[in-house]
């Protein structure tokens, strides 16, 4: 098994999200489409890397975030079968809704930030269950349900490698700061616990996130990322508990990831990539929703 980095080059910027293409034995198998609007980049590295895009027939997506899932419906309609979480099946098939709600979020950057998400015809899209695999000649590629970052995550699994999608949060140029990927309205920490807590228990040598790229530290790191999922979680409830607005949560939350990212050495220029990756105002949302709601 080979697996090929495909840097998407998110809004002209390379490391913000990946894509992979595992090879064997002379077959190809595509895991995450990144957005629409990223496209281009997509195809291109493929032919980069030797491939051509019409010999993929398979596509994987973690879940249905743009970043993530928003060329899924393209791939379908080139006749690849899409495979993804059972409950991300019907937003690939009508992503009306999906697309709306983005909407109102991006206003006039919609189109430049995700372009399109084409809906996929509905023989195109495979749900697959907790543990079911599909083959790739003779290696196995299987499904694990890891809500927490989102209730329809998948990571995928092969051997002692594992594709997190956001479930093992975003770390950018392998530097020793865990951005916790919090955005609304999914984000639960008992279940985003308990889906590293899986992963940790799978023993995997290798992870592979989709922002950004190979994580050869794989138990240390996902020790770190629970770590951080339990820290931002409790902050974020003791700021609402002395009574701070949303504003001033949103600005106490900047301040101190800030201070952590500069502590692990990430750059001005980095610091400007985590908020265009992973914005702490978002994930500020995100965690004050499963507050209130979990009081």
């Amino acid at each position: 098994m080979h697996v090929h980095t495909l840097d998407l080059q998110f809004q002209d910027t390379p490391g913000l999200i990946a894509a992979y293409l595992v090879e064997n034995e002379g077959h190809l198998a595509l895991i995450e489409t990144g957005p629409g609007s990223c496209r281009p980049h997509l195809l291109a590295a493929i032919q980069e890397h030797g491939f051509d895009a019409n010999d993929i027939r398979q596509v994987l997506v973690t879940h249905i975030h743009l970043d993530h899932a928003g060329g899924a419906g393209w791939w379908a309609q080139q006749g690849a079968q899409v495979f993804c979480h059972p409950s991300a099946a019907r937003h690939l098939v009508d992503p009306a809704r999906l697309m709306d709600s983005a909407r109102r979020v991006y206003g006039d950057q919609m189109d430049t930030l995700w372009g399109d998400m084409h809906p996929a015809p509905e023989e195109r899209v495979t749900p697959l269950m907790d543990g079911e695999s599909i083959s790739l000649s003779s290696l196995k590629i299987t499904a694990w349900d890891t809500p927490g970052h989102a209730r329809h995550h998948h990571a995928y699994v092969i051997g002692d490698t594992c594709f997190t999608g956001d479930v093992a949060g975003l770390r950018l140029e392998n530097k020793p700061y865990w951005s916790v990927t919090a955005a609304p309205p999914q984000f639960d920490p008992p279940a985003y616990l308990a889906s590293v807590d899986r992963l940790l228990a799978g023993h995997f040598q290798r992870l592979f996130l989709t922002h950004f790229g190979e994580v050869p530290d794989a138990h240390d790191h996902l020790l770190h990322y629970r770590q951080r999922i339990e820290e931002v979680h409790q902050k974020v409830r003791t700021w609402m508990t002395a009574g701070c607005t949303q504003e001033e949560i949103r600005r106490r939350y900047l301040e101190t990831e800030h201070d952590l990212a500069k502590t692990a050495d990430v750059s001005p220029t980095g610091w400007l990539l985590h908020e265009m990756s992973n914005g702490t105002a978002m994930c500020a949302d995100g965690i004050r929703l499963y507050v209130e709601k979990n009081p």
